[in-house]
Order: C-alpha cells, then sequence, then structure tokens
C-alpha cells in the first residue's frame, strides 16, 4: 500500500509540476517594460480544461500526502528524539542545609 502511494504521489508531483507550466502566466514581469500588464490582468488566462485538471492533480498530491503521512506515523518508525535514552537528573546524598535565621 506504501509502495503504490508514493508512486502515485511521485507521479501526481511530477504531472502538477508539468500541469502549471503549461498554463499561461499573467503578465507579472510586463510592468518592468513601462506597463501594460493591467490588461493581462482583466483577461481570462488559461482554459478550463487545464485549470480543472491543475485543480484535480492537486487535490490528489494533497491526499496523497497526507496517507502517506498517516502510513508512515503507523509504521513503528520512531523518531531520533524516542530513542535517545533519558538521564536522570543527578540526586545529591547530602540533605540539605536548613536556613539559619537572619539576626538584628
Amino acid at each position: 500500500m506504501y509502495n503504490f502511494l508514493m508512486t502515485v504521489h511521485i507521479g501526481a508531483c511530477l504531472f502538477l509540476i508539468l500541469v502549471v507550466l503549461l498554463q499561461a502566466g499573467r503578465g507579472a514581469g510586463l510592468a518592468v517594460f513601462g506597463g501594460g500588464g493591467d490588461a493581462v490582468f482583466a483577461s481570462p488566462s488559461g482554459s478550463s480544461f487545464l485549470k480543472q485538471l491543475t485543480a484535480g492533480v492537486a487535490v490528489t498530491f494533497a491526499v496523497t500526502s497526507l496517507m502517506l503521512t498517516l502510513l508512515q506515523s503507523r509504521s513503528g518508525l520512531r523518531s531520533v528524539t524516542s530513542r535517545t535514552p533519558v538521564m536522570p537528573a543527578p540526586v545529591s546524598s547530602a540533605p540539605a542545609a536548613p536556613a539559619q535565621p537572619a539576626k538584628k
């Protein structure tokens, strides 16, 4: 199950990168050339299909990330801090001296 989810996760990751790179930019860098980028922001860019595909692949990526996290935490692997032995606090063998009252 873990290997299957890892394969789907890596495939979704690579496919998400590809789909995002296929989409047209929104002209963020056009302000450097004297403006004109405002018209690009007002017009819809990209197709509805690419937007839906990106959303679907992003949901797949998020769900597989959560599932892999749950499977990893239940697989019996321990963290580094759980393997470190806890050192007991040093215990002094001599009792503490009682406090002396202040003399006037």
